[in-house]
């Protein structure tokens, strides 16, 4: 039996449309594809040595959030699903001799297909691009088939492995697949089929499911692939589905994504990779519901709440984070403790992170466990600029799930010449370094958050330190910050600005109006103050305050005040 996938063949022929093709019915009609659900806080900062690779930290962050970043995170639904004449190959599975596109592994067979055809006479993303077109406009008037015959009690749970050694892809896009069953009285065994050999497989994978799904024991089994079933249930995850869906199914994201850049098309890589990074199956949300009751009722307390998350392996010399020894000794200064997750039970892993005030990590796998965070946790992750590239997107979902605060410093590369950005297919990820000014903006920031305050050199550095501080939602942090640096704040502009910022964020009109009259004293000749003190002065009740911002913007800023009343007919009457 061949454990080979063949892509040399045109969309239409090897991707399975659930809408149109024989081969998958759900068990139950979807209560829906997706809805909306709130965005965690998730935040990124340069903290390099080198201020040219600062820059291109900085643009490559100014244009996720511009282009990325949806206004709000989507749920996409995963529902049980029966397959006819199934086939586990790799990582994948195949339905009546077609792909199934099913979250993360449908994901990697679209890249498969792009990297098979590279090299042809024709663009496969284009070729790709026709092919989901065209499902979306036969796909208007048709819906998933349901199974609605009985189903023998001897049918058993596939579930697709990319592998058995990465913690992430087993976490997130295999155990998750297991909470499908919750809904369906399963009494047969569960299969997960995965391509690595036998010496590959780490014991984490059966540990989490013993912890998690105790229902299941004895029903359980590791089994490479390939292997085959006439019938067998499995998990859909309909992220990839999507991309087949018809428009007015999705039209509702297209309102949620930025303005910034192309309008989103579902039907390119482009769009697909937005969509994904923004996006967490129901499944992952499943997983983490059970994995938080599944500590309830019992004591952590030996668990810290401040940790930094390294390897036990501090004695060697060939360290991942060039740097760490050096950030470790201010955070024992309060109150870290080193934490190795592989030392930790798995109920250990979810309730260290249930309970967490502040987890700090370089960047790695570990990272799975935010899906267990509270929502008040912050999680601090040091990668660098090839880490925001090509992994930071993959934990988005992550975070979207918890409604923690993810926060990424990204710093230098720990190579021979650090201004050398790495080639990921060449190199792989690169180890990071960090440098003393960069553990120094790091521990700011982490003090500040902590309810600290740091005394800051520069207007410059406290103007940086208060505006990290803000976008990771710590506001109240932010003024104390401020407050603390009067001497520095008073009379200028931006920590003016900043400190009305603050208060906005906490709805404390009043007080985000002092600190904009204050900016306005600092710099008289910024019209665009005055614009937002009157729409300020107008949400707190201050009518005089209106009518004089309005009256110095007619006499200092006559052009401005035109195309204020022009845009904002009803003003005439305010003022």
């Amino acid at each position: 039996m061949k454990n080979k996938i063949d892509l040399t063949d045109d969309p239409q022929t090897l991707f399975l449309d659930p809408w149109q093709d024989e081969g998958l019915k759900l068990l139950r009609e979807p209560d829906f594809l997706w809805r909306k659900r709130p965005a965690a806080k998730i935040s990124g900062f340069g903290v390099s040595k080198h201020p040219q690779i600062n820059q291109k930290i900085r643009s490559f962050l100014d244009s996720t959030r511009r282009q990325r970043k949806f206004s709000a995170a989507i749920e996409v639904n995963t529902v049980p699903a029966v397959v006819d004449d199934a086939n586990f190959r790799k990582a994948a599975m195949i339905a009546k001799g077609k792909l199934v596109l099913s979250g993360a592994s449908g994901t990697r067979l679209l890249n498969a297909y792009r990297w098979e055809h590279e090299a042809a006479d024709f663009d496969p993303e284009k070729r790709l691009g026709d092919y989901f077109t065209t499902c979306q406009s036969a796909n208007v008037a048709s819906q998933i088939p349901v199974e609605t015959t009985f189903l023998e009690n001897d049918i058993h749970f596939a579930v697709v492995c990319r592998n058995t050694f990465n913690f992430y892809h087993f976490i997130v896009e295999s155990l998750s697949q297991l909470t499908v069953l919750d809904e369906v009285g399963f009494q047969g065994s569960i299969y997960f089929h995965y391509p690595n050999s036998e010496e590959k497989r780490r014991p984490f994978a059966e540990a989490f499911v013993e912890a998690l799904f105790p229902e299941f024991a004895g029903r359980v089994h590791f089994e490479r692939a390939p292997k085959d079933y006439r019938l067998v249930l499995t998990a859909f995850d309909m992220t990839t589905a999507m991309y087949q869906a018809p428009a007015v199914r999705t039209d509702g994201i297209r309102k949620l994504a930025p303005r910034g850049g192309a309008p989103l098309d579902l039907s390119t890589a482009e769009g697909q990779e937005k969509l994904g990074m923004n996006a967490v199956s129901s499944a992952l949300l499943a997983l983490r519901t059970r994995a938080l009751k599944a500590i309830e009722g019992r004591n952590f307390d030996h668990l810290p709440k401040r940790f930094f998350v390294g390897r036990d392996d501090r004695s060697s010399r060939n360290r991942p984070l060039d740097g760490q020894d050096h950030l470790f000794e201010h955070l024992q200064l309060f109150g870290f403790e080193w934490v190795v997750f592989e030392n930790l039970s798995p109920l250990e892993q979810i309730a260290i992170m249930a309970q967490a005030e502040m987890m700090v990590s370089p960047h790695g796998a570990g990272f799975t466990n935010m899906l267990f965070a509270n929502p008040d946790a912050y999680v601090i992750e040091l990668g660098t600029l090839q880490t925001a590239r090509y992994r930071w997107k993959e934990f988005w979902p992550l975070a979207h799930a918890a409604q923690c605060k993810y926060v990424s410093f990204f710093a230098d590369f720990n190579t021979d010449d650090p201004l050398q950005e790495p080639k990921f297919e060449v190199d792989g990820i690169v180890p990071v370094r960090l440098s003393d000014e960069g553990v120094a903006q790091v521990m700011s920031f982490i003090v500040t958050v902590l309810g600290h305050t740091p005394k800051m050199p520069s207007k410059a550095t406290l103007t940086q330190l208060g505006r990290r501080v803000l976008q990771t939602g710590a506001a109240m942090q932010a003024i104390t910050l401020l407050e603390a640096h009067a001497d520095k704040a008073t009379g200028d502009l931006g920590l003016c600005l900043l400190k009305a910022d603050c208060h906005k964020e906490l709805g404390e009109t009043k007080s985000e109006l002092v600190a904009l009259e204050q900016a306005y004293q600092a710099e008289p000749k910024r019209w665009q103050t005055l614009i937002r003190i009157f729409w300020c002065a107008s949400n707190c009740d201050r009518p005089q305050v209106v009518r004089w911002a309005l009256s110095v913007l007619q006499r200092d800023f006559p052009e401005r005040y035109e195309n204020f009343i022009r845009n904002h007919d009803w003003v005439r009457f305010v003022a």
